[in-house]
This record gives structure tokens, sequence and C-alpha cells, in this order.
């Protein structure tokens, strides 16, 4: 998983695997997910993201099973 924030467009792009996209689909006008050929979310993408989500305070939380 990799995420990035370019702060010159605010645009977050979130990476959860390196599958080939076979399709996107726009969820509004800001969001963006890519999608493999079986139908697992590939990436998102938002436009306008300090609209969208709370990019200052970016925290994960590594869960052991």
């Amino acid at each position: 998983m990799q995420i990035k924030y370019f702060s010159e467009t605010d645009t977050l792009l979130i990476n959860f695997s390196n599958h080939e996209i076979a399709d996107s689909y726009d969820l509004n006008e800001n969001i963006l997910v890519e999608v493999d050929n079986k139908g697992n979310v590939v990436s998102m993408t938002f436009e306008h993201a300090k609209q969208q989500t709370d990019v200052n305070n970016f925290s994960y939380q590594l869960a052991t099973v």
C-alpha cells in the first residue's frame, strides 16, 4: 500500500496494490476508483483532498493477527 499527497494539486492518491487496472469509476466529481479485472480496488484518487479528508492528520495502525 502506498499513499501520496500532491500539495500543488491538492490530490491524494492511495494505491492498494500493483495489479493491472481494468476499469475506473467516478464515485463523485472528486473521487476516482480504479479496479482490476476481478473487481478488486487497485487505487483511489481524491481531488480537492483537503475538502474530502483530513490530510494533515494522517495516521495508521498495523494490526497483528
